[in-house]
């Protein structure tokens, strides 16, 4: 799989990214990791928060990359993670573990099904390492989207 393979396929579609508007989504994945750990909240709502800000980091991965999901089509999440090893170059075996998550929000979201303690854990866990490898690799690879416009 490609970027330019799902932009033929029409899972992806071209994108510029916005200084402002990567800053903004960056805070707000931050917000959500707080968020998610508020022992207050419910193990749902966590999960929740957690799995949040791990798709906002997907996606801001892909925008640095020149490209965003087709949220027209399903299965934009998936291909969020799935593209994570062309952006990132995460390695395969965190994105078997991220697209387990995945599954598992579903399966809450749609059946009902409860979610461990261990499962929410987790979650908080790979968001909070994966917020730390995307913030380090926009520095690294493409500054012009950190900096202020002040």
């Amino acid at each position: 799989m490609t970027f330019q393979n799902l932009l033929k396929i029409d899972q992806l579609k071209s994108h510029v990214a916005a200084a402002a508007d990567v800053r903004k989504l960056l805070a707000a994945a931050h917000r959500n990791l707080k968020d998610a750990g508020l022992a207050g909240n419910s193990g749902e709502t966590r999960f929740d928060c957690a799995y949040k800000t791990i798709m906002q980091c997907a996606t801001l991965a892909m925008w640095a990359s020149g490209y965003r999901p087709s949220t027209s089509k399903p299965g934009h999440h998936q291909t969020l993670i799935q593209t994570l090893p062309l952006s990132l170059g995460l390695p395969e075996e965190r994105v078997v573990v991220l697209d387990a998550l995945r599954r598992k929000r579903n399966l809450n979201d749609y059946t009902g099904d409860p979610l461990e303690d261990a499962a929410v854990r987790q979650c908080i866990d790979e968001a909070t390492a994966l917020l730390k490898e995307v913030e380090s690799w926009l520095k690294k690879n493409h500054p012009e989207l950190m900096k202020s416009d002040a």
